[in-house]
């Protein structure tokens, strides 16, 4: 009897990442300005992945924070492991105009994007945070599957509403290298239970290291995050889909069986032990 209660204890199922990962990283910027390019170089070499988001009426403003004209835009984001995303075409508040006006600034910015750096593009991130039940309600119905807040968590979840998702916390919050090591310091594994996988999300500007002068801020969290075998480092819509992927599994009544209807591989942990489901595969967990 008492072996068959400590193995109700364990029942639960965790996400884990690709690779039986138990951890994820990824960075978000916004703007498309001159110093993404510094910014590329810190990221690239330390093999961190970032999710661009764009304006594409702006190219013109180059005194605005310095942004970049349209085919530097293009050029510096055209190749590598990046994703580009959604901004706004004019970078307004979304949810002080009308709401037409609202769908307009989000299909004219997709249209662009899309054409100009041949992809699907379904990410965003919220010029000034402005969006709104409408907004998201509309967000849904053109194709956007997940959009940035700027609302720090300090946390490691993962969001339960990928249309109002937010940031574990901006470069420059006070308690960012906190976060930094208590993120590579500790892992679900480590739990006795609540073995979720954490997601460190940072964003901001790249432009803010250019006034601040502290670009240590970006080298130091990059040394810090990177290399880790355990860490999977993705951009935001990589990460969308693969919670989606996670979501989307179908399981028998007793838990004990998982389908995956998805295109990808997806690993999940229970009874610590972890499972690679395939796309179209069944699996039975084992009951030892």
């Amino acid at each position: 009897m008492a072996a068959k209660v400590f193995r109700q204890m364990f029942e639960e199922k965790y996400i884990r990442f690709p690779g039986g990962r138990t951890r994820a990283f990824t960075l978000s910027y916004d703007d498309g300005v001159e110093a993404d390019r510094r910014l590329l170089e810190i990221i690239d070499k330390y093999g961190l992945r970032c999710t661009f988001n764009l304006n594409s009426t702006l190219f013109d403003c180059a005194g605005w924070h310095g942004r970049m004209d349209e085919e530097a835009t293009y050029n510096a984001f055209k190749d590598g492991p990046h994703e580009v995303a959604l901004h706004g075409a004019r970078h307004i508040f979304l949810n002080k105009v009308p709401l037409p006006e609202a769908v307009r600034e989000v299909v004219l910015n997709r249209d662009w994007l899309e054409h100009k750096f041949g992809r699907i593009v379904c990410g965003m991130a919220y010029a000034y945070n402005g969006f709104n039940d409408d907004v998201k309600r509309v967000l849904k119905d053109l194709g956007v599957h997940y959009a940035r807040t700027t609302t720090p968590t300090h946390s490691f979840a993962l969001p339960s509403d990928f249309l109002e998702w937010d940031p574990t916390c901006h470069h420059s919050d006070p308690r960012l290298a906190e976060l930094a090591e208590q993120f590579v310091s500790t892992s679900p594994a480590d739990e006795f239970k609540h073995r979720e996988g954490r997601l460190f999300y940072v964003w901001g500007h790249s432009y803010e290291y250019d006034d601040n002068d502290n670009w240590h801020i970006l080298e130091g969290l990059a040394q810090k995050v990177s290399g880790n075998a355990d860490i999977w480092y993705a951009t935001n819509g990589e990460i969308y889909d693969y919670v989606a992927a996670y979501r989307a599994l179908v399981f028998s009544l007793d838990g004990e069986r998982v389908f995956n209807p998805s295109y990808m591989p997806v690993w999940l942990e229970i009874r610590g032990k972890t499972y690679r489901v395939g796309p179209g595969e069944s699996v039975l967990f084992d009951l030892e």
